[in-house]
């Protein structure tokens, strides 16, 4: 099994994961927020099940530091090691952890490469940290989330000498931006939103700093401040950094990278003016010199210190991706060690696809002369629609701008043509009433988003929905399915939801909702861990078609907040990735390959190979499903939706 961790860079907030910490001490103090991102260095490697503990390297960046390590797996021997302060005691400190409370083998991880340097506040000990606790729970299938391996990750490396803090182990979530807010000893993870292309520098400034100090001197002020110094510092951790992330979460979601800038340089000076003075291990004259340095202020919006400050590392929000190059050759050219992070806007989902290219046996004879998804249903305003506006009208409703409908042939299209872009005459329009002569408009309007493609052989779902690839481009795509309707049981269409669940999770996504034990053998059941407390987002791990229920009952049941199990199906949406496209394609190439032009193309298997290179997050959508597709759904849906 592949693994990659990335470092971690606290772009807000630092020191205040361990200043709200102190709130189960004193409830005066604010709790702590920081945002936090992974960085696009960190470590490659490969790992297996192994009777030892065991780690091995092949990185070349790491051959000067590297010594193969080798320990059985005995509680008492690796919490020996990990209070070693050798080079290995924080892999230890977690191994000895994973034994301790799951009883587990060991494993062998091989460090296939290490972009990411060491000691340079770039948290390369929480990488490895998390990559060590990663490889357990994927190995030995021990259904953590990711804030589960965060969490062992960072009670791992509390078993060495080091004294980490929370936000360290945030490079679990990978390389995007992550709010963390620390309230007690309760941490919660948010992912945010960036708008347009920020480009970051941060550098090492091969100085030297004592981070044991300065975490030292400032807990001193804490949790009871004594003095005004203490009480500035408080301040400076508490309401006022609550403040200055919450401007800089605005200005991500906005784009705004000059107001973001202005801000980095808002936090430093806040930070020198309040928090500095509390150490003398935070004077750092290197530091000030390249924030200063009137060579770089032309390439950059801002810049501020990193991790714990001092002379460690700093960072820049460059003006463009020119700029970026420039700095990063400036300053490797004056003996610091430059490294890139761009963050991108995550895609919001503004296309859709709509299979409906199939003959609808299942309803003939009436499929001979109307197409199912034109089949008329009921709707609770009182107006009969056909099942195909039902489903155009929830897409709009979600914000989405274009529309794809796979069709089976191109004769099919004059029937959608006729319906949503063909004016009516005079003579009908005007025998409608005012209402309905207004909504004619809404359905020409419609009628403007639509595309069609053809799947001319009829290959299974798989290949109808790879039709839409060209349409889908390089952006994700919404996917429902031309036979089901869908009723939201809130203020938002059930689409809207998962386009919503997209731009916090930025993955491929399916919609869930649970279906009785008996029942499982129908269908598609998914398996995994709830992402969130609220469970609503299910990181899956597995996928089971049509398991028998005494299988299901052993495996695949997902516990709910009263403990009890429930068993998850497809709902019947789906937020597509590229990555599915590219998979679908390499399944149709090797049909082809095989001289197999008969074997029907499954989405299914396309998204099980993208779930296990990249993962899959399944959405509990609040709302209810009506399956058109045979003749007692469709008396169900006909009696149910006008409700």
């Amino acid at each position: 099994m592949k693994l990659f961790v990335p470092g971690r860079l606290c772009l807000f907030g630092e020191h205040t994961d361990w200043a709200g910490h102190y709130r189960t001490m004193n409830a005066d103090i604010k709790p702590g927020a920081a945002i936090v991102t992974g960085i696009e260095q960190g470590i490659y490697a490969e790992v297996e099940k192994s009777a030892k503990f065991e780690l091995s390297s092949q990185a070349p960046e790491i051959d000067s530091l590297w010594q193969d390590f080798s320990c059985r797996m005995d509680e008492s021997e690796l919490k020996r090691i990990a209070k070693s302060g050798s080079f290995f005691c924080y892999c230890a400190g977690v191994a000895s952890y994973m034994l301790e409370w799951y009883k587990v083998g060991g494993v062998r991880i091989r460090i296939t490469s290490m972009t990411l340097p060491i000691k340079s506040g770039l948290s390369s000990s929480a990488a490895i940290c998390v990559l060590v606790a990663r490889a357990f729970n994927q190995l030995y299938n021990l259904n953590l989330n990711t804030l589960g391996e965060m969490n062992i990750a960072y009670l791992g490396e509390l078993r060495t000498s080091s004294r980490c803090g929370r936000l360290d182990q945030a490079c679990a979530f990978g390389v995007k931006p992550n709010l963390m807010t620390f309230d007690g000893d309760e941490i919660e993870v948010r992912s945010l939103n960036v708008k347009k292309h920020l480009y970051w520098v941060f550098a090492d400034l091969c100085a030297e700093k004592d981070t044991i100090k300065i975490l030292s001197d400032l807990n001193k002020g804490y949790p009871f401040p004594t003095n005004e110094m203490e009480q500035r510092e408080h301040e400076a951790l508490g309401e006022k950094n609550l403040e200055i992330v919450d401007r800089a979460i605005k200005y991500m979601a906005e784009g705004d990278a000059e107001m973001l800038g202005k801000l980095m340089v808002e936090a430093e000076d806040l930070f020198n003016s309040q928090v500095a003075p509390m150490s003398k291990a935070l004077e750092a004259p290197k530091l000030a010199a390249v924030l200063s340095d009137p060579e770089i202020q032309p390439l950059v919006w801002g810049g501020k210190g990193v991790g714990s400050h001092g002379d460690g590392s700093v960072q820049f929000l460059a003006r463009s991706a020119e700029a970026q190059a420039q700095l990063l050759e400036y300053l490797n050219n004056r003996g610091m060690k430059a490294y890139t992070l761009t963050l991108n806007p995550v895609h919001t989902v503004r296309k859709a696809i709509i299979p409906v290219a199939g003959f609808g046996t299942r309803l003939y004879p009436a499929t001979r002369a109307l197409k199912k998804d034109f089949f008329p249903i009921a709707c609770p305003d009182g107006m009969v629609r056909p099942v195909i506006l039902i489903l155009l009208e929830e897409l709009v409703q979600s914000g989405i701008e274009e529309i794809c409908l796979v069709l089976g042939s191109e004769e099919e299209r004059q029937q959608y043509i006729d319906f949503f872009e063909r004016p009516l005459s005079d003579e009908h329009l005007h025998k409608l009433n005012a209402e309905a002569q207004e909504y004619e408009n809404h359905i020409l309007d419609i009628g403007k988003r639509l595309r069609y493609v053809y799947q001319r052989e009829k290959r299974g779902f798989g290949h109808a929905v790879y039709q839409a690839a060209q349409f889908a481009g390089n952006e994700p795509v919404l996917l429902l399915l031309g036979d089901t309707l869908y009723r939201s049981d809130s203020n938002k269409p059930c689409a809207l939801q998962m386009v919503e669940e997209y731009e916090r999770y930025n993955s491929l996504m399916v919609s869930i909702h649970p279906i009785p034990l008996a029942e499982v053998s129908r269908y598609g059941i998914l398996h995994g861990i709830w992402e969130d407390k609220h469970q609503h987002v299910l990181n899956v791990s597995t996928m089971k078609e049509k398991p028998k229920p005494s299988y299901a009952e052993d495996f695949l049941g997902v516990r709910n907040q009263d403990g009890e199990k429930e068993y998850y199906s497809v709902f019947g949406q789906y937020i597509l990735t590229p990555a599915v496209f590219s998979q679908l394609h390499e399944d149709i190439m090797q049909k082809e390959i095989d001289g197999d032009h008969v074997t029907e193309i499954e989405l299914t298997s396309a998204l099980e190979a993208v779930r296990q290179r990249s993962g899959m997050m399944g959405v509990r959508l609040n709302g209810r499903m009506y399956d058109m597709g045979n003749p007692t759904a469709l008396v169900r849906a006909v009696e149910e939706f006008a409700k």
